[in-house]
């Protein structure tokens, strides 16, 4: 019972990471998190602990819990291992018609998209829809803990004007790669698109 809480913490965490609303540097007020999931103290510690390991979030003296600020090191660190395990779970899924429709789908959301978030949410989710095909639980959970410190990075780019990239050829091209059955194709268009955000990486690291 105590793992199902621990999980419901940190899918909780994640979610709140997500929608904006915990922010890099900001406390984790255990608390508060207590009381919102009605929940001991103890899973909570848990889950933070866990995703300690995965450098979302950090632990420091006198502080508690904190969300781990963004740096330049670890975002280009980042990117080359979340391409590397896409390209992975690319070479091992298979697409049925329904996939390719929800990837076409979730391309036109990231199109017209009106705010920052909402674009990176719908870029994001392009990307899991892309992989979730690769049916393997260890490698998902650890590609969603990874993905989830890349959305602090890809807020700050689509916050910027200057530095908002468009990925949507890339995307076409993908996707037109799957509906040929050529996944090596596919693979490596995205290879391509995940050189394109390194690209704008070097270029834009003084900006985090």
């Amino acid at each position: 019972m105590v793992i199902n809480y621990r999980d419901r913490v940190r899918e909780h965490l994640l979610s709140e990471m997500q929608k904006g609303n915990l922010q890099p540097g900001q406390n984790i007020n255990l608390a508060s998190v207590s009381r919102k999931l009605k929940i001991s103290v103890t899973p909570i510690r848990e889950a933070l602990t866990q995703l300690q390991q995965s450098n979302i979030v950090k632990s420091i003296k006198n502080r508690g819990f904190v969300i781990s600020k963004v740096s330049p090191e670890e975002a280009k660190n980042l990117y080359e291992l979340v391409a590397h395990l896409e390209v992975l779970a690319l070479e091992e899924s298979q697409f049925d018609a329904k996939s390719i429709e929800k990837l076409k789908t979730q391309r036109d959301l990231i199109a017209h998209s009106k705010t920052s978030i909402d674009r990176v949410n719908a870029y994001m989710e392009f990307h899991r829809l892309l992989t979730k095909n690769y049916k393997n639980d260890v490698f998902q959970q650890i590609l969603k803990d990874l993905k989830t410190r890349v959305f602090f990075y890809e807020r700050a780019f689509m916050a910027n004007d200057s530095f908002h990239y468009n990925s949507n050829d890339q995307h076409d091209a993908i996707i037109s790669a799957i509906e040929d059955d050529n996944i090596p194709s596919a693979i490596l268009v995205l290879k391509m698109n995940w050189m394109l955000i390194q690209n704008y990486l070097e270029k834009q690291l003084v900006v985090i």
